[in-house]
């Protein structure tokens, strides 16, 4: 990688300037300009991060368009068949985001960001909190307490918010690698099977994104950024039964379902740095509009060849 090469740069450059100060003191002053140099260029691959912007469905993993029909009529494949899984997904995420990540309680207060309500979180121990009994959803209804961003519902209500969205946290965070965990048994095997059927209709494609996220994740410089149009916490469902969990951290999952795909790329873009490298990764036309309003390389996927494509083109460095 550039990080790598730099760094070994820095430490040849320092080790012939001992040399020279050693035998030709002649050449010191020219020599240490040039270790300045590469000090100045290891420390330019240190801050300047290349911030890869992932889309989710339909980019990273085949969903919506098993539901609406559209995959199997394009690639060819048994629609019944697709539909079928696609259903089956569709209940175990909801499922999953019901029962262990409150989307009941939050379906209405739905956030941007995991820690977008941490400021209301007070730090109190939640090993032994009762999140059944606390009153959180009065009788008027949470809704009308989530209206947009500056709306909330008072002081109590926003601390019993963030104490949900701090356990939802703590869940993604402990399970990310073990979902198998996370569902128990019989739920486990079910998704298993579910997973495998999934990769034989869709010829390996979440195989082939996740080949694309690892080489990512393996640079020291690089990081990868989720931005999708479904709600949070549906999206954090979705991550963690694609098998996801490894390739974004929760801190790096962001839902433009509020505020659109350009308000979250701005956040990404304050959070990174006006310096970083930014290439967009999608399907879609909002994702591909906003790349271009603000110049950043857009990889379009519309196929699995896509994606083996972006791979090559990380292997070889050209990302």
């Amino acid at each position: 990688s550039t990080f790598t090469t730099a760094l070994r740069s820095s430490v040849h450059l320092s080790f012939m300037l001992s040399v020279l100060q050693t035998h030709f003191p002649s050449y010191v002053d020219m020599m240490l300009i040039f270790s300045k140099l590469s000090f100045v260029l290891f420390y330019y691959c240190i801050i300047f991060q290349r911030v890869f912007v992932w889309d989710l469905d339909e980019t990273i993993i085949i969903f919506h368009s098993l539901l609406t029909g559209s995959f199997s009529t394009r690639f060819g494949k048994d629609s019944s068949k697709a539909v079928s899984l696609g259903l089956w997904m569709e209940e175990m995420i909801f499922n999953l985001a019901d029962s262990r990540l409150f989307f009941n309680d939050l379906e209405e207060c739905d956030q941007v960001h995991i820690d977008d309500v941490a400021s209301d979180d007070n730090g109190q121990d939640l090993s032994t909190y009762n999140f059944v009994t606390d009153g959180f959803q009065s009788p008027a209804g949470a809704g009308t307490l989530c209206l947009g961003s500056g709306v909330h519902g008072g002081a109590d209500w926003m601390r019993k918010l963030a104490f949900r969205y701090r356990r939802v946290k703590e869940i993604y965070n402990t399970f990310k690698n073990n979902v198998g965990g996370l569902l128990g048994s019989p739920k486990r095997e079910e998704w298993l099977q579910l997973r495998r059927e999934m990769e034989v209709l869709t010829d390996l494609w979440l195989t082939q994104a996740l080949k694309a996220l690892a080489l990512i994740n393996s640079r020291p410089n690089c990081v990868n950024v989720l931005v999708t149009t479904t709600q949070l916490i549906p999206a954090l469902s979705k991550v963690l039964l694609y098998g996801l969990g490894s390739a974004f951290p929760i801190e790096n999952i962001y839902s433009a379902t509020k505020t659109g795909k350009e308000s979250c790329f701005e956040r990404v873009a304050q959070r990174f740095g006006r310096r970083a490298v930014y290439v967009v990764i999608g399907d879609g036309v909002e994702e591909e509009s906003v790349a271009k309003k603000k110049n950043m390389p857009f990889w379009r996927v519309s196929c699995r060849p896509d994606l083996e494509a972006l791979s090559h083109a990380l292997e070889l460095d050209y990302l």
